[in-house]
């Protein structure tokens, strides 16, 4: 699903090289153990700014996001499991994404291609930024992601220079409302399934 693979997606940024002070809190590693201890655990989609058609249009449709990495470090697998509200209605999915670590990326393969995205890591642990065809002006994007589900002002500012930094326009921005979120009692649901699960075994 492309709206699954928009929020999901990573790998490591080939590395923005630009010299300009709103690309200097960038950075680029290989995904290493830590890196996937720090993505591990639930994040909140904020905004994003896609020109891929495909991926503009989906994110368009979602009114709030939020999602749960699950690592699987042996068999270098990540499982994604989101939880979109899309037309004040709660979608569920879950797919997993594979680990290159040779080459830092991570990948999917979804109707008949494998698709990539691009990791960027900043200073601050509790955000990180999704980088789509980062050297392709007409279809790149850049998605933004926190461990809350408000963004600060520090935090929305560093997007806003990594948008920049990318060539794109502030006014490309789509946000995400975490107030029209409705996917909480499903979120409880299943933590209440996991934990009889747990109990039972």
């Amino acid at each position: 699903m492309v709206l699954s693979w928009a929020l999901a997606v990573l790998s490591l940024l080939p590395l923005l090289e630009a010299q300009s002070p709103e690309c200097a809190n960038l950075t680029a590693a290989p995904i290493t153990n830590a890196t996937l201890d720090q993505l591990s655990g639930k994040w909140f989609y904020i905004a994003s700014a896609f020109r891929y058609p495909e991926f503009n249009e989906s994110s368009r449709t979602i009114q709030a996001a939020f999602f749960y990495f699950d690592i699987n470090y042996t068999e270098d697998k990540i499982l994604v499991r989101d939880y979109l509200t899309i037309g004040n209605q709660c979608v569920y999915n879950s797919s997993y994404l594979n680990v290159q670590r040779e080459n830092g990326s991570l990948s999917k393969h979804e109707f008949g291609k494998e698709k990539f995205g691009y990791l960027l890591l900043t200073k601050d642990p509790t955000t990180f930024m999704l980088a789509f065809f980062p050297k392709d002006e007409q279809n790149m994007g850049l998605s933004f992601y926190t461990d809350k589900p408000q963004a600060t002002q520090e935090q929305m500012r560093e997007f806003h220079e990594a948008i920049m930094c990318m060539g794109m326009q502030k006014s490309e921005i789509v946000y995400s409302d975490e107030k029209q979120d409705v996917c909480g009692p499903l979120e409880k649901e299943h933590q209440e399934e996991k934990q009889k699960e747990n109990e039972g075994s």
